[in-house]
């Protein structure tokens, strides 16, 4: 069951496009690289996923309302989008690099900040779960 309505954005507000989540690098090698080392340290990670749930209001109620898309994957590609500037299909690559034992632990950084999201969003009133899924403003 979906906890809150669909809420959409214009993409030239996501946050995410400024990071170059969308984008491309010049040198794809480099950049994954650097995305095998930031998605296997799972702290570091998880500290960027939590700043990506408090920075960047606009991209996360888009993307975190949306139960069709996978948000553990929204909010990783993000947290790398934010660290190191690297697009999300170079994050996908490098995820395939990651032990099992990586992934599990970035999983469960990721399902932290998402329930940590949505959290907020219920207790602050900006979002309402189980009442008609309806915004509250």
């Amino acid at each position: 069951m979906n906890k809150f309505k669909r809420v959409y954005h214009p993409y030239q507000n996501w946050e995410e496009v400024k990071f170059n989540m969308w984008g491309s690098v010049s040198d794809n090698k480099k950049y994954l690289d650097m995305a095998i080392k930031f998605t296997g340290d799972h702290k570091k990670y998880g500290s960027y996923m939590q700043r990506v749930i408090n920075e960047w209001s606009i991209s996360c109620e888009n993307a975190l309302t949306d139960y069709s898309l996978n948000r553990k994957a929204w909010i990783g590609h993000a947290a790398v989008a934010l660290a190191i500037q690297c697009p999300e299909n170079i994050v996908r690559l490098a995820w395939s690099y990651l032990t099992d034992e990586q992934k599990y632990l970035a999983n469960e950084e990721a399902r932290k900040a998402i329930a940590s999201w949505e959290n907020n969003r219920i207790e602050s009133g900006i979002l309402c779960e189980n009442m008609g899924k309806e915004m509250l403003f």
